[in-house]
């Protein structure tokens, strides 16, 4: 489902897989609107780069209010940078009755790593990308004109 043997590796013994998994590839295919796609990761990351059309919900204090208005039954894919923080609040967002639940595969390193846009804020495009911590960066790879903050 990765492109890298060794993220794939890391990924299998991150992930508790208590949440569905679901490909960088099929999201892209996806129609517009088909998901509601959750950024789960803090507003500095998502402020750096955040896949297009992603609502912020953040990780350590999600704001839930921004779900009030969203069907149970509305298919929902969580996204981090890896995939950790995203299958939480995944469980957190089972928990709380939605039944489409999904987690992003490899997250927003993978979407970026396969070479899919990747927008700052405004909207913009962008070759940026927040890696959490440097030791997480190793994930994101090199060569595709991607630049890493930290």
């Amino acid at each position: 489902m990765v492109e890298s043997e060794a993220f794939d590796q890391r990924l299998q013994e991150l992930l508790d897989f208590s949440v569905p998994v679901i490909g960088v590839q099929k999201l892209a295919e996806a129609k517009p609107g088909e998901y509601l796609i959750l950024d789960t990761r803090e507003q500095e990351e998502y402020d750096v780069s955040h896949i297009p059309n992603a609502v912020f919900l953040g990780y350590k204090k999600p704001d839930w209010n921004k779900l009030q208005h969203v069907s149970k039954e509305q298919p929902i894919i969580t996204y981090c940078s890896v995939g950790y923080r995203s299958e939480k609040l995944g469980e957190d967002l089972r928990k709380r009755g939605f039944t489409q639940v999904f987690n992003l595969y490899g997250s927003i390193f993978e979407w970026a790593n396969q070479g899919h846009v990747l927008e700052g804020t405004g909207g913009q495009p962008t070759q940026e990308v927040h890696t959490y911590n440097k030791r997480w960066s190793k994930w994101v790879q090199e060569g595709n004109g991607l630049k890493k903050v930290h």
